[in-house]
């Protein structure tokens, strides 16, 4: 599997979703914070282009401003903000390889917030660190050990770690 938005998202917050994730092992479908993820990005910023498939990866929301092309990443929450800033700043790698400028923005609609996100050469020297300890991840025959953190609590993979 090639590293995605979602597995940089998920190596930010729990290892062990990168492994599960990149081997087909999807979350409960019928969790609640999976319902209202799917609800936000589906009835917010309808005025945009929404799923923008380019490549390996998906954007949320597509726009023009003036002549810069922005890139918007809608979540329900801000509670995770730096790992939705490394999957933001992901996507605007993708396109700078691909010699297409392009602006970052993380939405909040529920928070009314908005986040300009701007990739420069130390965040990209980071982001390609991290590109490769996903890939070790991914190529683990197993997954890591569960790591009890906060977001355990209200994880859709729970059952799959504590059963």
């Amino acid at each position: 599997m090639e590293v995605n938005g979602t597995l940089v998202w998920y190596y930010n917050i729990c290892k062990r979703e990168v492994w599960l994730m990149s081997h087909g092992i999807i979350p409960d479908q019928q969790d609640k914070n999976v319902d209202l993820g799917r609800f936000i990005h589906e009835n917010y910023y309808k005025r945009s282009k929404k799923e923008i498939q380019f490549g390996n990866v998906v954007f949320d929301v597509l726009y023009e401003t003036g002549n810069e092309l922005v890139i918007g990443e809608t979540k329900k929450t801000s509670k995770f903000m730096e790992a939705s800033q490394w999957q933001l700043l992901f996507y605007l790698k993708i396109l700078k390889d691909a010699n297409i400028k392009a602006k970052g923005v993380l939405q909040y609609p529920e928070e009314r917030k908005r986040i300009d996100v701007e990739l420069d050469e130390e965040k990209e020297a980071k982001l390609n660190k991290m590109i490769d300890e996903i890939e070790a991840i991914i190529d683990k025959p197993s997954p890591p050990v569960v790591e009890k953190i906060n977001m355990c609590r209200n994880c859709a993979y729970k059952e799959y770690c504590y059963s």
